[in-house]
């Protein structure tokens, strides 16, 4: 049963414009203290228009609810909970190896964590708000702690990507500010049940709805405003892991699925639908090229967004329900893969693929971790496979040929970059080496609490449809469709205690014989390297990483002009009816 309360709050909304207010104060002194004046100056139309709809419209649209809570608001706060909070529990570790390592870097763990708190806070916030004005300030809370985070170790390159983040925040969140003022003059309501509720018939509804995705869009970083998700890699690992897992970017997505009952056969659909398919594919295609691990995960996390994205555009019972599958799989499991690579990267003192060679011998409980991480994002029997599984039907049900072929390619691109990393982690290289004794034990709760929540979602898959999801839409849509039938869930349950079985029992009651590995030439006893012609030979093994077909500068500029011309159109066509 859906939960509205807060209306009897009488001393709310002028809190809310007081946080509105020191937000904007915040972002002022720093855009002024740094001379991005430009970006002072955005901040200063949206909140000049805010405080403006708030004393001219603002005492006649006191909504009668405004924060709800229902099963979908639950699915984004337990995200929030578990995985921002093992993120945080995860860094009280890590940060102090980070301050060690970077005695450079000015200690400001307290300021870190107090950031992180606040952006829990206002995701909280941002998810329970029903009302607008409300879902707003939690909105630029969430930009400005993104701003602060990204900025952290306070160096040129930073301070840039920081500034990079705020500005593409910053056009979203003017976005958003117009939405409201339209919504508010145009259809006297800021309650986003009652927007809703008046169906897409209506052109104003059309033309906030374009305002609001677009708003969503820069937030979960579609192209062309990657960039700043991309830039967010220079801060410490568990920034990156928050952004890209349980907060910043599901804040996006949270907005546009919220919207989907209005996306439907429209052209506000269509451009959500076309960007978030065309983001998918590209991204997914810049992730090959790429040796750094991060970035192959930044990539990775776009690519997957793009999915979500496309999949709420369609706007139906079976694009909402695969949406927030694919939010739930991808937030666990991109979470541990973040963590398990910022992880890897101070013990082996590099974020190459290429240095994770052996993992599996070397550091061999992080490197399942990582395993069962990698194999969460495209592996049967876990759910994103079989949530991507559902988009495909859930486009071709939608009769979007262009866009099956998008993710089609776009999921075989992703088998492709993740079996290379897999390779590298599970190659035997035989070494007397053993690290992960300064892996702290905080850092290893978080990193196994998330690798058992990968494999219980398996588990629960049916139970999360039948309890949480279908309930939601079921209250949203007249007639609620089989996303999957009940046969597939009981053969991936299955598949799991198939998998499980084997995980238990491998090696077990078998005699270990060692035996010398066949190289190039005689093996010297060590099985990395071998006497060849001319002389000793080191065993080396490196990817494709095939940059001249799949170059990230490539990709993000056919991506970026895609995506620029769908969404300008879609705007000019959409607001333009209303004009």
């Amino acid at each position: 049963m859906d939960c509205f309360f807060g209306n009897n709050l009488t001393w709310l909304p002028g809190a809310v414009m007081g946080l509105d207010i020191i937000a904007a104060l915040i972002i002022f002194y720093y855009t002024f203290k740094h001379r991005y004046y430009w970006i002072g100056a955005l901040e200063a139309v949206q909140l000049a228009l805010i405080l403006w709809f708030e004393s001219a419209y603002g005492h006649s649209l006191a909504g009668s609810s405004p924060f709800i809570i229902d099963k979908l608001v639950w699915v984004m706060l337990a995200i929030a909970t578990v995985i921002g909070g093992s993120i945080v529990v995860f860094a009280i570790g890590y940060m102090e190896e980070f301050q060690r390592e970077h005695p450079d870097v000015a200690d400001r763990r307290a300021f870190f964590f107090g950031v992180m708190v606040v952006f829990l806070l206002a995701m909280f916030g941002l998810v329970m708000s029903n009302n607008l004005l409300y879902m707003y300030a939690c909105w630029e809370i969430t930009s400005l702690c993104s701003f602060l985070l990204i900025g952290y170790t306070q160096t040129a390159e930073a301070t840039a990507n920081s500034f990079k983040a705020l500005w593409m925040n910053l056009l979203g969140g003017l976005a958003f500010a117009i939405a409201i003022v339209l919504m508010g003059s145009q259809l006297h309501t800021v309650e986003l049940t009652r927007f809703l509720a008046v169906g897409s018939g209506n052109r104003v509804v059309l033309t906030c709805a374009a305002l609001l995705v677009f708003c969503g869009f820069t937030k979960c970083a579609m192209m062309p405003f990657s960039g700043w998700l991309l830039g967010a890699m220079v801060a410490p690992t568990p920034t990156s892991a928050l952004l890209h897992s349980s907060t910043m970017v599901k804040a996006g997505v949270f907005l546009i699925i919220k919207l989907c009952p209005v996306l439907s056969g429209n052209l506000v659909g269509l451009m959500t639908l076309l960007v978030g398919g065309f983001t998918f594919f590209f991204a997914g295609c810049a992730a090959v090229s790429q040796s750094d691990g991060k970035k192959v995960l930044a990539y990775s996390t776009i690519s997957n967004l793009g999915l979500i994205v496309c999949c709420a555009g369609v706007g139906s019972y079976a694009g909402a329900w695969t949406a927030i599958m694919l939010v739930i799989f991808h937030a666990v499991a991109k979470s541990l893969c973040f963590l398990s690579v910022g992880t890897a990267e101070q013990e082996i003192g590099s974020r190459n693929l290429e240095s994770f060679d052996g993992m599996i011998c070397r550091i061999p409980r992080l490197a399942m971790c990582m395993l069962i991480g990698i194999c969460g994002m495209f592996l049967a029997p876990f759910g994103m496979l079989i949530s991507k599984w559902a988009a495909m039907k859930t486009v071709v049900d939608a009769g979007e040929p262009l866009l099956v072929l998008l993710l089609v390619f776009g999921s075989s691109i992703t088998m492709f970059y993740w079996s290379k990393w897999l390779g590298k982690i599970c190659t035997y290289i035989p070494t007397k080496e053993k690290l992960g004794q300064t892996i702290h034990g905080v850092q290893w709760s978080s990193l196994w609490l998330l690798a058992y929540l990968v494999v219980a979602l398996c588990a629960v898959f049916p139970l999360l449809s039948k309890f949480v999801v279908s309930p939601y839409l079921g209250k949203i849509y007249a007639l609620p469709t089989e996303v999957i039938a009940e046969n597939n869930f009981v053969v991936t349950g299955l598949m799991l205690l198939v998998l499980l079985v084997m995980a238990l029992c491998y090696g077990r009651g078998c005699k270990q014989k060692k035996v010398l590995t066949q190289l190039a030439g005689l093996n010297n006893g060590d099985n990395q390297s071998y006497e060849g012609a001319l002389g000793i030979v080191p065993i080396t093994l490196n990817n494709w990483y095939l940059e001249d077909w799949f170059g990230e500068k490539k990709m993000c500029r056919y991506g970026y002009q895609f995506c620029i011309v769908f969404i300008v159109l879609g705007l000019i066509f959409v607001g333009g009816g209303v004009l």
